[in-house]
């Protein structure tokens, strides 16, 4: 689904967003930008701990987590979140937003199934569109015996077929995607 122009308030107000920082001032930072673009329902956590609990007792769709945490980092967080028979969202959408940029973390990050990365220092306009993309282009989340999360790769609709020696040792396991928000709840959000 292709989205020209501004998204509408209402659709990110449909969000319970969820952040984690331990830094207190990012944590306002990335709220203040969140209801700029029409979020009214955001949870604050200080670490990975605390963010569990809000989750085992709040339905959240979006978590925004920093990557160093005190006693359970971002990385541990979504790997928990992804894997442990307890996870209160297995499927919930995650933006890594750290300063840590280096290409172990990266990886790292991939590897545990975050949704998308972003650097900081943040800008409204990098934040803006990672969410637009994860709202209007959900990757189908893929179970394989080493990982569980979004598929790691992107499709674009404009791109050319792949030409290369396929190295993949099997067929791609069926895969389904996990909006943030329903397809027709949202277009019924669109045209409101």
């Amino acid at each position: 689904m292709a989205i020209h122009g501004r998204v509408p308030a209402a659709v990110f107000n449909r969000l319970a967003i969820l952040i984690v920082d331990g830094n207190r001032h990012m944590r306002t930072l990335v709220r203040g930008i969140l209801r700029a673009f029409g979020a009214r329902t955001i949870h604050e956590a200080n670490d990975g701990d605390e963010a569990l609990k809000i989750m085992a007792e709040t339905a959240i769709d979006l978590l925004i987590t920093e990557y160093t945490l005190e006693r359970m980092d971002g990385l541990h967080l979504v790997h928990h979140l992804r894997t442990a028979t307890d996870s209160p969202k297995p499927h919930v959408a995650v933006i890594l937003l750290t300063g840590h940029t280096e290409k172990p973390v990266v990886v790292a990050a991939r590897e545990v199934g975050i949704n998308e990365f972003l650097a900081k220092p943040i800008s409204p306009e990098a934040l803006y569109a990672r969410l637009v993309r994860m709202i209007f282009e959900p990757r189908p989340f893929l179970a394989a015996p080493h990982y569980f999360g979004p598929d790691r790769r992107r499709f674009h609709p404009n791109a050319r077929p792949y030409r290369g020696v396929d190295r993949r040792k099997m067929a791609p396991p069926e895969m389904k995607a996990h909006p943030l928000i329903p397809k027709d709840e949202l277009l019924s959000l669109l045209e409101s």
